[in-house]
């Protein structure tokens, strides 16, 4: 599950839970940045070209920082920083 809260313009923080085992957040996850990066374009609540930024994994001690870049047509780019999460 998902959880995405604007924070700023342009500037958004999320929580990707997924309440099984013994890693319950993702502190960075590029596919759902990428997923509201073209939601953003397709509903047209950002004027392509845009860049976005998603904070994650703050709440679980492993802050991400994902940038979305968002053109104006074709696929949306992103790229940024993690905390490795330990495997137990």
């Amino acid at each position: 599950m998902t959880i995405l809260h604007r924070i700023a313009d342009g500037e958004f923080e999320a929580r990707n839970l997924f309440p099984v085992g013994a890693i319950t957040e993702d502190p960075a996850t590029g596919a759902a940045a990428a997923a509201v990066g073209a939601y953003l374009r397709i509903l047209g609540l950002v004027e392509p070209p845009a860049r976005v930024l998603i904070r994650q994994g703050r709440l679980v001690g492993r802050p991400g920082l994902l940038t979305v870049d968002i053109p104006a047509a074709g696929g949306i780019v992103v790229s940024g920083t993690a905390v490795r999460i330990p495997v137990p």
